[in-house]
C-alpha cells in the first residue's frame, strides 16, 4: 500500500473509531435525565474545601500540577483534596499543595473492566454518599470528558462543580468552561480562574516533589554501578502504554551508542519490570553496555534519577512528563496522540517534540489492537538523526 493510500485508510478507520456508538447515545440520554433529578445540596463546610477529581495515570496527573499550585497560591487557607486512582497517588504523595489524597478505583481507568453495566453507576452513588460527608464547597473535574466524576460530584450535592463543556460532563456542572487552550496544562489552569484570575504559561510553576530518601536511593544505586556525581549519564525510557507509540529497539540502540560517545556518558534504560524486555532488546543491539534500570525504581526514585540525567528521551509517555517536572531536558517522540496538547511542558528549546510528516499523524487512536504495525509507521518514521540532533541541542543549552 502506498503512503497516500495508507493515510486515507487510517483516517477512515480513525473517523469510525471516534464516532459515537449507540450505547453512548443511550448513556447520554440517561445522564441528562439524572441531571434533572432534584438532588439536595450538601451542607458545605464553613472552611473552603475544594475537591479535585482526576482519574488518569502518571502523565496526565503531572500535567495537572501547575494548575494545582496556582490554586494553592490563590487560596492558601483552603483545604485542597485530590480524588485520584491508586495508580497515580504517588504523583501527589509529597506535593505540598495538597492536603489530602483520596484514592478510588475509577471505572474505565482501572484496566480491569467493570463487573457489569450498572457497576459504574452503583460506585458513583456509593462514592457520592462518602463525599457528601466531607462537606466540600467546590469540586473541579480536571479531565474534560470525565462524566463519571461530574456525576459523583452532582449526586454528592457539592454546591459548586466546575468542569469542561463536554457533552456528558456539562449537565452535572454549575460552571462550564470551554476547552480553548491547546495544551492540557492550560486547560486545567482555566478551571481555576474563579480563584486565580486569568493566568499565562509564564505565571506557572511546574515541579515534582520527591523525598530525600529517593535521592539517597539513586545516589547509592548509581554508585553501585560505578556512576559517580561527576560522571554523565542520560536516560532512555522506551516504553509507552501502547505499541503504536513505540520506537524500535534497534533505533534506540543507535541513539544510545552515539550519545554515549558524543556526550561521554552512560545510557540508563528505564521502565517498569514488565518493560524489561524492551531494555534488553535495546542492549542486545548496542556496542556500549547500558545500565538497565527497568523495574528498579518507584515514581519518586525515577524522578531523582531523571533529576541527575543530562537528558531523557522516549516516546509519548508519563515518565517524559516526570523528567520535565524535575527540569531535565527531554526529547519526546509523538505519533497518534496530539502533541500540541500533551507534549512535555516547558520551553521548546529544552523540551523538543518530534513527529512524522505522515498525513494521519495525531489520529488520537491509541489502541489499534491486532492491526499490522506496518500500517502505523508514524513514530518509527522519525529518524535516528533527528533524535540525535534534538538531544544534542537540548543538552547544549
Amino acid at each position: 500500500m502506498d503512503r497516500d493510500a495508507l493515510v486515507m485508510r487510517n483516517r477512515k478507520i480513525a473517523e469510525a473509531f471516534h464516532s459515537i456508538p449507540l450505547q453512548h447515545h443511550i448513556r447520554h440520554g440517561l445522564l441528562r435525565g439524572v441531571a434533572l433529578l432534584p438532588i439536595s445540596k450538601g451542607q458545605a463546610s464553613q472552611q473552603e474545601r475544594i475537591l479535585l477529581i482526576r482519574p488518569d495515570h502518571l502523565g496526565d496527573m503531572l500535567l495537572t500540577t501547575p494548575a494545582i499550585h496556582a490554586l494553592r497560591q490563590a487560596v492558601p487557607s483552603a483545604e485542597i483534596h485530590a480524588l485520584v486512582g491508586p495508580w497515580s497517588a504517588g504523583v501527589l504523595a509529597d506535593n505540598p499543595d495538597i492536603d489530602a489524597v483520596i484514592t478510588l478505583d475509577f471505572p474505565g481507568f482501572n484496566r480491569s473492566g467493570n463487573p457489569n453495566l450498572s457497576s459504574p453507576y452503583q460506585l458513583a452513588w456509593i462514592t457520592a454518599r462518602q463525599l457528601r460527608k466531607m462537606r466540600y464547597t467546590s469540586a473541579i473535574i480536571l479531565r474534560p470528558d470525565h462524566w463519571w466524576g461530574a456525576l459523583a460530584a452532582f449526586m454528592a450535592g457539592i454546591p459548586q462543580r466546575i468542569g469542561h463543556d463536554q457533552r456528558d460532563t456539562a449537565p452535572f456542572l454549575t460552571d462550564v468552561v470551554q476547552v480553548k487552550e491547546p495544551h492540557a496544562v492550560m486547560q486545567s489552569v482555566r478551571l481555576m480562574a474563579r480563584w486565580t484570575g486569568p493566568l499565562t504559561a509564564t505565571d506557572l510553576a511546574y515541579q515534582f516533589h520527591y523525598p530525600d530518601e529517593a535521592t539517597d536511593f539513586i545516589d547509592a544505586y548509581l554508585s553501585n554501578r560505578s556512576i559517580s556525581h561527576t560522571d554523565h549519564f542520560f536516560c532512555i525510557h522506551p516504553g509507552a502504554g501502547t505499541w503504536v507509540k513505540r520506537w524500535t529497539g534497534r533505533q534506540w540502540a543507535q541513539v544510545a551508542d552515539t550519545l554515549s560517545d558524543q556526550l561521554d556518558a552512560t545510557a540508563v534504560i528505564t521502565g517498569t519490570d514488565s518493560e524489561s524486555h524492551l531494555a534488553k532488546e535495546i542492549a542486545a543491539f548496542m556496542t556500549h553496555e547500558p545500565i538497565i534500570a527497568s523495574g528498579d525504581t518507584d515514581i519518586p526514585q525515577l524522578a531523582a534519577l531523571f533529576d541527575r540525567a543530562l537528558v531523557v528521551l522516549g516516546p509519548d509517555s508519563g515518565p517524559l512528563h516526570l523528567a520535565a517536572a524535575v527540569d531535565t531536558p527531554t526529547v519526546a517522540l509523538f505519533g497518534p496522540a496530539a502533541h500540541a496538547e500533551f507534549a512535555p511542558w516547558g520551553p521548546a528549546d529544552r523540551h523538543q517534540t518530534l513527529v512524522s510528516d505522515i498525513g494521519c499523524i495525531g489520529c488520537r487512536v491509541l489502541d489499534w489492537g491486532q492491526d499490522n504495525p506496518e500500517n502505523h509507521p508514524c513514530v518509527r518514521e522519525i529518524s535516528v538523526g533527528r533524535v540525535l540532533e534534538a538531544a544534542r541541542q537540548v543538552v547544549s543549552i
